[in-house]
């Protein structure tokens, strides 16, 4: 039986990830405008990324399935070094605090500069296995083929540190508001003005519409419901009853609606009785 070594979980505790990610020669650097106060996202090189989690006390690649402790931290920047000699280099690090410094970017403006828009043509579509990907299939529950459908129909795309971005089209077809959900973040992306969220597959006249709390909700009914072909789900800008507005009718030709609150957008189908049609 291996005897129990107090200096592995004080080190463990004293040394934070990313002093060790600053002070590990080429140094990373904190990349300011994708961070979170949980989550510390690092670069260095072309393409290099690593993300600080749990107080210093954690890390994860948003590339790749890599995570671990501040060991296996100092085993993946160093790869050469033996246990003993990972436990010397802790013990310097020991007790200090991060510097933050900030990674340049160049050719990057500032967010108040650079509209909803422009932000969201720059991501990437998600994909398969993706960091986004991974997110939504083992967090929040649906399918491949759900994930797929809404990357297909331009409203789904791969946000910062795993996070997903839900595009909102006004009138004319341009995106004009973008819902974020990740691991560690619940917001939205400044400058935009609430529209409307939908998803629905091409095929045969819409009859029925869902109306959910939030965009990745909409996500989830379509997963229980298998993505119906006749449905359109949509996450209103505003409350129900403005929601049954000529704007949403237009949509579709829509006979059936139903409001769905956010405890009926979960795993269960049985959840998805909450929800009473309303005849419009």
């Amino acid at each position: 039986m291996t005897r129990h070594d107090p200096e592995i979980e004080e080190l463990r505790d004293k040394v934070h990830c990313a002093v060790v990610l600053e002070r590990t020669p080429p140094p990373w650097k904190l990349d300011r405008k994708e961070s979170t106060k949980l989550s510390l996202k690092y670069r260095r090189g072309k393409g290099e990324i690593l993300i600080v989690s749990h107080a210093g006390r954690g890390w994860w690649d948003p590339t790749s399935d890599a995570k671990g402790d501040v060991f296996r931290l100092v085993q993946r920047l160093e790869p050469g070094l033996s246990f003993g000699h990972v436990r010397k280099r802790l013990r310097e690090f020991a007790g200090l605090s991060p510097s933050f410094p900030s990674a340049d970017r160049a050719g990057r403006r500032q967010d108040a500069d650079r509209s909803v828009a422009d932000r969201w043509a720059e991501r990437k579509a998600v994909w398969s296995n993706s960091p986004t990907w991974r997110y939504l299939r083992r967090k929040r529950g649906p399918s491949a083929a759900i994930i797929e459908a809404a990357a297909v129909a331009g409203v789904l795309r791969e946000g910062p540190v795993g996070s997903a971005w839900f595009a909102h089209f006004d009138r004319a077809g341009a995106v004009a508001h973008v819902d974020v959900r990740g691991p560690t973040y619940k917001g939205s992306l400044t400058g935009g003005a609430k529209s409307l969220f939908r998803l629905s597959l091409n095929g045969p006249p819409l009859r029925r519409v869902v109306l959910t709390e939030a965009a990745i909700d909409a996500l989830s009914v379509a997963a229980i419901e298998g993505l119906r072909r006749d449905t359109l789900y949509a996450r209103p800008a505003a409350a129900w009853g403005r929601a049954r507005s000529p704007r949403l009718r237009r949509c579709s030709s829509i006979s059936q609606c139903y409001p769905a609150r956010s405890s009926a957008a979960q795993r269960t189908p049985t959840a998805r009785g909450s929800a009473s049609p309303t005849a419009t």
